[in-house]
C-alpha cells in the first residue's frame, strides 16, 4: 500500500575534515548565514536551517580524506562567470581548469578548500 505523505528535501550534507572552515566559505558563495543548529559541536557547522524555505548545507567532520570524484556536486549560478570564479579564488577555492561552452550558457568546474568539485554557471539570457 502507498501512503501519501509530504516528503521535504531539507538539505546536502557534504563530509569534511574542517566544517567551520567550509561553512564559512560556502556561507560567503551563497550568502546564506551559518546557524547553529548542531550547537557548539565543532564536528558539525551549517549554513541555513532546516526551518527555512531552501535546502540547508551541514558540514561533517570525517576522518577520511577525499578520494576520486564526487558523483554528486552542486550548480551555482552566477551573473558573471569571471567574477565568480574570483570571488571562489579569493575564499579559498579554485578552478580545475575545466570549462564548458553551451549555447545556454557557461560552466566552470570549481572545487572548494577541501577539493569537493561543483560547479559555476552563467547562463545567456
Amino acid at each position: 500500500m502507498l501512503v501519501d505523505m509530504a516528503n521535504r528535501w531539507v538539505g546536502i550534507t557534504i563530509d569534511c575534515a574542517n566544517p567551520k572552515r567550509l561553512a564559512s566559505f560556502w556561507s560567503a558563495i551563497l550568502r546564506i548565514p551559518a546557524t547553529a543548529e548542531h550547537g557548539d559541536d565543532p564536528g558539525w557547522a551549517t549554513i541555513g536551517s532546516r526551518f527555512d524555505s531552501r535546502p540547508r548545507l551541514t558540514f561533517q567532520r570525517v576522518a577520511e580524506p577525499k578520494t576520486g570524484k564526487v558523483r554528486i556536486h552542486l550548480d551555482i549560478e552566477v551573473d558573471d562567470i569571471e567574477a565568480g570564479r574570483r570571488q571562489v579564488e579569493n575564499l579559498g577555492g579554485r578552478w580545475s581548469g575545466e570549462r564548458h561552452d553551451y549555447d545556454e550558457g557557461v560552466v566552470m568546474v570549481m572545487r572548494d578548500p577541501e577539493e569537493h568539485e561543483f560547479c559555476l554557471v552563467q547562463y545567456f539570457r
